[in-house]
């Protein structure tokens, strides 16, 4: 493979950016590509072999770009622009920097940072039921709560209905200490927390009051008929099969439903099968239910949280493994 060089101009304004402190970007970039950098004033010269070279420079670009969009380019911008230069699609950031769905209380827009992400909020805007279905940290609850936040202030739904499984993660509910409301809430503080922060409290406690924002837990769901409401099912992975199918013939005229859950983090009981895998294998061919897959590379939160997620992937993957290899080496023995 031939060595090459190649010069990328890059603004002395963006370039701190991009570089990160200490150049650390650049070097992740260097160490990712097998290239060499080395920083020229407004410019930037890439020295490797031909395709890691393009590979740099594409992602050089695109982090440029979004800088120049008035972004501070993070760890996780660096490591997604990596990840995508080696995908057929090649998306870029700065396409994705487009899309704001709505603002947060403090003026931060709320918008989809990785393609997948993307296709989950558009598969909301177009279907009525929309699964988003992925490792913790992808952004599932918290697109599909800017989604329903957004839709409410339109007016396209006159209320948001909010609501998980109350299942104990080893834990149990009875020795809690207060009333039941006061057991429950823990279950739905993360709801709160994203609320809180995209509304605000005060407009929050408002709504709430008046009975156009409704968080409880799934049970309460039974026996009702949500018209005009955009519907947020979360953590449904610890749904059984039966609350999956109440929760999904409560959606009424009007009305839109967006039920998240990561299959790696059931906390049901053992041998009880989740509503969520259930729902996969009995409503994959319906119109207008979508269906949105994240993974590792869509985790937003802290870059070790993405090498978490891919560590545990690639532990339960050999576990899977050895179950099948000692399962299929006892049906021989047995035959």
């Amino acid at each position: 493979m031939s060595v090459i060089e190649e010069v990328v101009d890059i603004s002395a304004k963006d370039a701190s950016n991009v570089f990160g402190q200490f150049d650390s970007h650049l070097k992740k970039i260097e160490k990712t590509l097998y290239v060499s950098i080395v920083n020229r004033a407004d410019a930037i010269k890439i020295v490797g072999g031909s395709i890691n070279v393009e590979r740099a420079r594409n992602v050089i670009k695109d982090l440029a770009s979004l800088s120049e969009r008035g972004n501070t380019i993070t760890e996780q911008n660096v490591d997604y622009a990596l990840a995508m230069c080696f995908d057929e699609k090649n998306v870029k950031l700065s396409e994705l920097d487009d899309t704001i769905i709505c603002r947060t209380i403090s003026g931060k827009p709320v918008k989809p940072k990785t393609a997948n992400q993307k296709t989950y909020t558009d598969n909301i805007k177009k279907s009525m039921v929309t699964f988003g279905i992925g490792p913790a940290g992808t952004g599932k609850t918290y697109l599909a709560m800017a989604m329903a936040i957004n839709a409410f202030k339109t007016g396209e739904v006159s209320r948001i209905i909010l609501t998980r499984p109350a299942i104990e993660a080893g834990e149990n509910l009875g020795f809690l200490p207060g009333d039941l409301q006061s057991k429950v809430d823990p279950y739905l503080r993360p709801l709160y927390d994203a609320l809180y922060q995209i509304m605000g409290a005060e407009s929050f406690m408002a709504n709430s009051e008046k009975g156009l924002i409704e968080v409880a837990p799934l049970a309460y769901m039974r026996g009702r008929t949500l018209d005009n409401a955009f519907i947020i099912l979360d953590e449904a992975q610890n749904t059984t099969a039966a609350q999956m199918k109440m929760f999904l013939t409560r959606i009424g005229f009007g009305s839109k439903a967006v039920i998240t859950g990561d299959l790696t983090q059931k906390d049901l009981p053992k041998g009880q099968t989740s509503g969520l895998d259930v729902a996969i294998k009995v409503l994959e061919n319906i119109d207008d239910i979508s269906f949105s897959y994240l993974k590792s590379v869509d985790v937003v939160r802290h870059p070790v949280v993405q090498r978490i997620v891919d560590a545990y992937e690639k532990f339960e993957a050999r576990q899977n493994a050895k179950e099948a290899y000692k399962k299929n080496k006892l049906d021989k023995k047995q035959a």
